[in-house]
């Protein structure tokens, strides 16, 4: 049995019976997001992986949710996460753009 395993104080059940409604609606939410972007129609002829960098990371994490590989927590943080180890010159932006792949596009 795996670490984690042994230090999870509930059972697979209990833990489905708990979170399951509120993820469902994380779920929801994002599949509403997407469809917003879709609806938008800014670029018809594109995927939605091409419209923003920050779409295709989150395109990518949605796909380890459902690889059947575990550690998905941590892949997904892998993905959105800068990988660079050198210090840029400057910032850019004020904020974080929340996935790594490019410039955040100014506000309109």
């Amino acid at each position: 049995m795996s670490q984690a395993m042994q230090n999870c104080p509930l059972s697979e059940q209990q833990i489905v019976d708990f979170y399951f409604m509120e993820h469902r609606a994380k779920v929801l939410d994002i599949a509403a997001f997407l469809d917003r972007i879709d609806r938008a129609g800014d670029h018809p002829q594109a995927s939605q992986r091409d419209v923003d960098f920050r779409i295709g990371a989150l395109m990518d994490a949605v796909k380890v949710l459902t690889d059947g590989k575990g550690d998905r927590a941590r892949r997904v943080l892998e993905i959105w996460s800068d990988p660079t180890t050198d210090p840029c010159p400057s910032a850019g932006i004020k904020g974080a753009a929340g996935a790594y792949g490019g410039p955040v596009p100014p506000a309109e």
